[in-house]
């Protein structure tokens, strides 16, 4: 057996040093461009975290039988400035929508407020609640 390797097979199998040179760029080539899509990926997640959080909870309803409506109260967090819309609506015996209304709400230095809306109602009611709220 020959123990020493023969040029001519090398450069047949593309184990020369010119190919092991540009592989080894490549790599790095690669690396650099993998670290480049990651950082960036992490700045962009990052910023686009930072808009402002809404949470709402409601605080309980009264059905105004006489006027054929529903009165909804909720607790709206939001930063100060921000203008928000909410839907409130109203739902019967079977869960079906029986009136709604979107309650555009303007800014205001509080973080947390309190709010209250009549929602008149096609069909008889049984409850009032707010869908959910976005800003404006």
């Amino acid at each position: 057996m020959q123990s020493v390797p023969d040029a001519s097979l090398d450069a047949r199998y593309g184990r020369t040093s010119r190919n092991r040179r540009r592989d080894r760029r490549l790599l790095i080539a690669g690396a650099i461009a993998f670290a480049v899509v990651l950082v960036s990926w992490v700045v962009w997640a990052g910023l686009d975290g930072q808009r402002p959080s809404i949470e709402v909870a409601g605080t309980g309803h009264t059905l105004l039988n006489d006027e054929r409506a529903v009165e909804v109260t909720w607790r709206l967090s939001v930063p100060a400035g921000n203008d928000t819309a909410c839907v409130v609506q109203a739902f019967n015996d079977d869960f079906t929508v029986v009136g709604w209304k979107v309650v555009e709400i303007p800014a205001s230095d509080r973080y947390t407020r309190t709010f209250t809306e009549t929602v008149r109602v096609a069909q008889e009611a049984n409850t009032g609640l707010v869908e959910h709220c976005w800003l404006t």
